[in-house]
């Protein structure tokens, strides 16, 4: 069986959940390989392992910290070479994409970015994406060269399949552009205690109908009750009400949760850009006639600061959806 290369997001060792969800679709078509970066590499074989990979290529340098992405993009390359993988498949993130965009460059590719899942056929991987606002789904596979793909999180269920993971140190020479831009400082985000935001399985949102900073306090006890991320509308962010790396939108964070909750957002297709392939999605809005509705699988028309409250103290005492 083919083998394919599954570059590793982890912090520290600590492999984050989009990752184990590409070897889910690895696993469909072919055998997977991992590629671990930087501090901490060899540590994510034993997961890795958990989860369905039968090799793991580990290399650590101080470049992958001290500068952007060039040092993943020249190992993502050496990967290629030494494997000749069916496919690379990477996490849809913003930094992400941007090395997968290189390498496909790098090895004279065909890219297909934010996949929502993938099948093996006789000419090689089809990826499955939503596009143009949910309107249309799509099936398109690369006819040039080894598929990079990049897939969205929340797009396959994480399951377990244990193999041998042998971990591999793989050789890497970087090139001269590897050190061309450093990284001078870092600022830790501030943590919420809330899941992150393109990860989370819930995912609630607020809009121009919260109308003020203090108002987002609602959305927030909702998402606290769930276990959920917060998200925002670009209206809101623009308006100043919530951070700007919470925004949900086509200019904003892109989520697939399994379950959104739109709290007075009109649906513009700007939004709907972000959320729309989200596996349940519940809209909150005063205005019977808001774009949102079209998209919906439940609507509740009314005030938010009516309707939140409620259900949120309906979870809290355990009446709330299972």
């Amino acid at each position: 069986m083919a083998e394919v290369l599954v570059y590793v997001d982890h912090v520290d060792g600590a492999v984050r959940k989009p990752t184990l969800e590409l070897l889910t679709l690895a696993r469909r078509i072919g055998e997977p390989v991992a590629v671990a970066l930087g501090n901490g590499a060899a540590d994510t074989a034993a997961v890795l392992a958990e989860h369905g990979t039968v090799k793991v290529l580990t290399h650590e340098a101080s470049e992958y910290a001290d500068y952007l992405v060039v040092p993943k993009v020249d190992t993502l390359q050496a990967a290629v070479a030494v494997v000749s993988p069916a496919a690379v498949l990477v996490p849809s993130s913003a930094e992400c994409k941007e090395i997968a965009a290189r390498l496909a460059l790098r090895i004279g590719s065909g890219i297909i970015t934010d996949a929502v899942d993938l099948e093996a056929s006789d000419e090689g991987p089809v990826a499955t994406q939503s596009v143009f606002a949910a309107s249309f789904t799509t099936k398109s596979r690369v006819s040039k060269g080894t598929p990079v793909i990049t897939v969205k999180p929340n797009s396959a269920a994480v399951e377990a399949a244990p193999a041998a993971g042998a971990v591999e140190a793989l050789e890497v020479t970087f090139g001269a552009l590897a050190t061309g831009t450093k990284v001078t400082g870092r600022t830790p985000r501030e943590s919420t205690g809330r899941p992150e935001l393109t990860e989370a399985a819930i995912v609630v949102s607020g809009g121009r109908g919260v109308n003020g900073t203090e108002n987002f306090a609602i959305i927030e006890a909702l998402a606290n009750s769930l276990g959920a991320a917060v998200g925002a509308s670009r209206a809101a962010v623009d308006a100043g009400w919530y951070p700007h790396n919470n925004q949900v939108g086509q200019t904003g964070n892109s989520v697939s949760p399994q379950l959104y909750i739109a709290n007075g957002i009109s649906g513009a297709i700007q939004h709907r850009a972000g959320m729309q392939t989200s596996k349940t999605i519940v809209a909150v809005n005063k205005d019977a006639e808001a774009p949102i509705f079209d998209l919906v699988d439940y609507g509740v028309v009314g005030d938010l600061f009516d309707v939140v409250p409620q259900l949120t103290e309906e979870i809290k005492a355990g009446r709330g959806p299972r």
